[in-house]
């Protein structure tokens, strides 16, 4: 047999509905991560406010990091489905 027909054999599909669960605990996974990074921005901006420029970059840096991961679970409830 070739590579070909052995790999379509062996593709199992992901039952939608685990797929949505999936995504569904990723995308609040993402919802808590955005919370919690502006959260301490805002709190160490109040302690020290000569550094909000810092604190802003540096929160805007991980903001994009957790999207990434929510948009990468996104893509992949879509392949799953």
């Amino acid at each position: 047999m070739s590579s070909i027909v052995l790999a379509q054999a062996a593709e199992t599909s992901i039952n939608s509905g685990l797929a949505v669960v999936g995504y569904g605990l990723g995308a609040i996974g993402g919802g808590i991560g955005v919370g919690m990074i502006f959260s301490s921005v805002i709190s160490g901006t109040a302690r020290q406010p000569e550094a909000q420029g810092k604190l802003m970059n540096i929160g805007f840096t991980t903001f994009a990091l957790v999207e990434v991961l929510a948009l990468l679970g996104f893509v992949l409830f879509f392949l799953a489905g």
